[in-house]
């Protein structure tokens, strides 16, 4: 299915990975055997492999890049800063403009009343600080046993050890010995999964109340927040049915529980409004972000706090936390740039009125192919259902694996198109266009059609 390798330079790079470099998520031999595709260049939303092959990025990187590859004005953001200043740390009563500046900025377009941030170099450090500081609130408040964090099965947060405790994956959780005591998980809003016989609707009802049963069972004195993403991104883009959050909000309202959106995928326009919670109305008490806040150019991470739990840590003394480069002078000074883009080119408005729709419906165009049981999306976020049958939402067998059989025909065409499992999912770039939308539609069903040749002969 892949294509062999011509060119002598990417053999050497290959050598080097076996040799030398340990990739994240991977099994090491199978890595060795196949050698990892060796990406050389990119620009808008293409990029190029060693072998001279351009590829569609329909992930936008890991969901990040969402203003495109080759942006000069994101460039000359870090060389100027790099030269003015290119490091100091926020520790001991100290800062610097861009850290300050950039704190500002995301205030001007976070959900009202979350005006103060903490950062972080990923969006998994931004949960390890969540956990930590939604403890300390509740020690601040003279409540120190609400240590309990509720998160979902199949959700992700990370793959720190607190991070990948919070998320509820679990063949993560079975290295490591995790979860770490003081995280419990419900189960996930999945209606094509897991819905059964029931309509979205009542699917969406009783996936919340797991919430409010879990919380009983533990006790409310015990509970201190529930953190979730708007939508399951790494778990297959996984979107609520419309019942699920205005019931997850009264819930938490009732036995008065932090709420901490996970907005590291959602944030920064993917949904086509600036942040996920937006998109739902979510008010949520911390927001966790990364991934768009630079577009992926440099790492940074962060987590917006609300001035009501602000106003408690405040007036706590101390807060014993912090990393080496939290609020590092380059990133920020990215991430100013990123933002300024984003809002003087009008670029989330665009999602919002222009492109996601024409995604939407293009995407959609594909559920009448045979292996298509259900697609569905929002914004810059599509997932695509692989069934056997589609009338009973049946998978393949495991020993299929259609999913990875489908991502390696993608691959092979030009695009790249991630699989969980058997549904793959897509992210692209905020500045694709429509034409490079029908592109990338049109790739899928290409590959969709290989995939079908394939499992069904």
């Amino acid at each position: 299915m892949s294509k062999p390798v011509t060119n002598p330079q990417t053999l050497q790079w290959q050598a080097m990975s076996r040799e030398h470099h340990l990739a994240p998520f991977s099994d090491y031999q199978q890595l060795a055997e196949a050698g990892p595709r060796i990406i050389t260049r990119g620009n808008g939303v293409y990029l190029w492999d060693s072998e001279g092959h351009k590829i569609l990025d329909g992930m936008a990187g890991l969901w990040c890049v969402a203003l495109g590859y080759g942006r000069e004005e994101l460039v000359q953001a870090a060389s100027k800063q790099m030269r003015e200043l290119a490091f100091y740390n926020t520790f001991f009563q100290t800062a610097h403009p861009p850290a300050l500046e950039l704190a500002k900025a995301i205030s001007e377009v976070a959900p009202k009343g979350m005006n103060h941030v903490f950062f972080t170099g990923s969006g998994s450090e931004g949960n390890d600080t969540m956990l930590r500081l939604v403890r300390h609130y509740w020690a601040c408040k003279g409540q120190p046993n609400k240590k309990v964090i509720i998160s979902r099965i199949n959700g992700y947060h990370g793959s720190t050890v607190a991070g990948a405790s919070l998320g509820g994956m679990k063949f993560m959780h079975e290295q490591g010995d995790l979860p770490i005591p003081g995280i419990e998980h419900i189960p996930q809003p999945y209606w094509f999964g897991e819905g059964g016989d029931m309509s979205p609707e009542a699917f969406g009802v009783w996936a919340a109340d797991q919430l409010e049963k879990k919380i009983l069972e533990l006790g409310v004195d015990n509970v201190a927040a529930f953190i979730a993403e708007p939508i399951q991104g790494a778990g297959g883009v996984i979107i609520p049915p419309d019942s699920y959050w205005p019931r997850i909000k009264e819930i938490l309202a009732k036995y008065d529980i932090l709420f901490v959106a996970d907005e590291v995928i959602c944030g920064f326009g993917r949904t086509g409004e600036w942040f996920g919670s937006d998109y739902y109305d979510l008010a949520p008490d911390l927001m966790t972000i990364a991934k768009g806040l630079t577009s992926g150019y440099v790492p940074m991470g962060g987590l917006i706090v609300s001035d009501k739990v602000f106003d408690v840590i405040n007036a706590g003394g101390d807060f014993n936390h912090g990393f080496t480069y939290s609020g590092h002078p380059v990133a920020a000074a990215v991430g100013l740039e990123n933002l300024r883009i984003l809002r003087e080119e009008k670029i989330i408005q665009q999602v919002k009125e222009e492109t996601a729709p024409y995604l939407q419906k293009r995407l959609r165009e594909l559920a009448d192919h045979p292996l298509v049981g259900e697609v569905r999306g929002v914004g810059m976020l599509g997932a695509i259902e692989l069934v056997q049958n589609k009338a009973t939402r049946e998978r393949f067998s495991g020993d299929v694996g259609v999913g990875m059989v489908c991502r390696g025909h993608c691959f092979a065409n030009g695009l790249i198109m991630r699989a969980v499992g058997d549904t793959m999912i897509i992210a692209p770039p905020l500045v694709i266009s429509k034409t490079e939308i029908d592109e990338l539609v049109d790739k899928a069903r290409q590959c969709l059609d290989l995939t079908a040749a394939q499992v069904l002969g």
